[in-house]
């Protein structure tokens, strides 16, 4: 893939604009490849908000639309790569290359692998630009590759998430390559695998189908829970009860604290309830709730939960350090009409989540006819007594 000048300086000019009324306008003189063109703009405005620190680079290259949305996030991207680090590494799915990028840095050498020709030929690129002369790009399958390459100290894969229909995809025996038949290769030819999995995938499940895990990470990046990262050692035999859990939710820079658990000490955790809410309400950040640490945040924080399905807790005194979000307890009610009423009377728009509770956002919001958006937040939740009771609060700063 090449940009000639004019294609090069047209995208330059438009980087910013929306790429479905550039096809719109009128010709540019002189002429430029439009539909590269397109890529490009599409790709940087990405990578800008993914990123950020690779887009600002002169001269990177990107490639389609599909690339770009599977790509790592930079922030995940760096907290995958503060949990390595050696004298060579290799990455089996190298993709647009940002993992490889961030992972390549705690290296002194690294190989990109990557089955598609055109991404072979934009990593080549872009790699000496992003200051990475020391990755070398192979144009191989994963399991090719993994045959006749010599052995490193961490392998990386991120297993295609689509079935040849592009349907999404969540079993790991359905992501290709298949890490279930590989598994005993790849720990012949590192001591430590890192792969990547979709958030979707049952963390016990994936604990329970490899035999080697060593560490599970959940990783979340704002409310969403982004990565499920499991690291494999070639002398790991832990059960699924036994292997220990990071659940982080981090920040734009990558930063973060995780909660670290196994599901043994979950289980074995006490766990008080709450027979009334109290002054303060919180709820986990994602990773938690996709890694089930429900009881143990009882423990560690001195919080109540309100019901052992709802995952939401209340104390009277305010815990900045709680992991998740944090509201001051307004006013709650039941689901009675003038209950309600007097709850919302001055309210024309909140912030409404539902937690064990019997209807969905949507029919809840059509229900009690309220817009989105706004400073105040409703929880539609279930009690420890199973009264259904709708929490009106305020987001603690």
């Amino acid at each position: 893939m090449r940009l000639d000048a004019d294609t090069a300086r047209f995208v330059a000019e438009h980087c910013r604009d929306d790429v479905r009324r550039l096809p719109l306008q009128a010709a540019p003189s002189p002429p430029v490849d439009m539909p590269l063109a397109l890529v490009q703009i599409a790709g940087w405005q990405a990578a800008a908000g993914k990123v950020p620190s690779l887009a600002a680079v002169d001269g990177v290259l990107y490639p389609p639309h599909l690339s770009m949305e599977q790509c790592s996030s930079e922030a995940t991207a760096r907290y995958k790569a503060s949990l390595v680090g050696g004298q060579r590494f290799a990455d089996l799915t190298g993709g647009f290359g940002v993992d490889s990028a961030f992972l390549a840095r705690r290296f002194s050498q690294a190989d990109y692998v990557e089955r598609q020709p055109l991404l072979c030929e934009l990593a080549r690129h872009n790699f000496p630009l992003w200051g990475l002369p020391q990755v070398e790009v192979h144009s191989a399958e994963a399991a090719d590759y993994l045959e006749r390459m010599q052995p490193v100290d961490w392998l990386y894969l991120a297993p295609a998430r689509r079935d040849h229909s592009g349907g999404k995809t969540v079993a790991i025996a359905d992501c290709e390559p298949d890490v279930l038949q590989l598994e005993e290769r790849l720990l012949q030819k590192a001591p430590r695998v890192m792969l990547k999995f979709s958030p979707m995938l049952d963390v016990w499940q994936a604990c329970t189908a490899l035999h080697h895990v060593a560490q599970v990470h959940i990783v979340a990046v704002g409310a969403e829970c982004k990565e499920l990262l499991l690291v494999l050692e070639r002398d790991a035999s832990l059960s699924p009860d036994e292997v220990p859990v990071c659940a982080v939710s981090l920040q734009a820079d990558g930063s973060g604290s995780p909660l670290c658990f196994t599901r043994r000490s979950e289980q074995d955790s006490p766990c008080t309830y709450a027979s009334l809410l109290a002054t303060y309400l919180y709820e986990p950040h994602a990773a938690l709730l996709k890694g089930g640490a429900f009881r143990m945040l009882s423990s560690i924080y001195k919080v109540d939960k309100l019901h052992p399905n709802s995952h939401l807790y209340t104390s009277d005194r305010w815990i900045p350090s709680f992991p998740g979000r944090a509201f001051r307890i307004e006013s709650y009610a039941g689901f009675g009409k003038r209950e309600l009423k007097a709850l919302l009377a001055d309210l024309r728009q909140a912030n409404l989540t539902v937690r064990n509770f019997p209807a969905s956002v949507a029919d809840l919001r059509k229900r009690l006819r309220l817009a989105e958006g706004g400073d105040t937040y409703l929880f539609a939740t279930t009690l420890s007594q199973g009264d259904k009771v709708l929490i009106r609060c305020r987001k603690c700063m």
